[in-house]
């Protein structure tokens, strides 16, 4: 692609990958939303490379911390 945003740093793939696929790109998933409201809250003083660089840390969390919700509530639900 070319005509990428100044602020792209082109050696980095990830970079790249996430200007050309997803900036600007309307999102209306439910767990994609949350998991850029929470990188974006993650975000408060650091740089938008440092976040994507953990993104996959977060994914990992999130969906341990969704799996285990989801157990949770299964749980409560076999009970009543």
């Amino acid at each position: 692609m070319t005509g990428r945003c100044a602020w792209v740093v082109t050696k980095e793939p990830l970079y790249v990958e996430y200007h050309d696929n997803e900036w600007g790109v309307p999102v209306f998933d439910d767990r994609e939303l949350f998991e850029m409201l929470c990188l974006e809250g993650a975000q408060a003083g650091l740089s938008w490379w440092t976040i994507l660089q953990k993104r996959e840390n977060y994914r990992q969390a999130f969906d341990h911390l969704m799996q285990k919700k989801l157990r949770v509530t299964q749980m409560k639900k076999c009970n009543h």
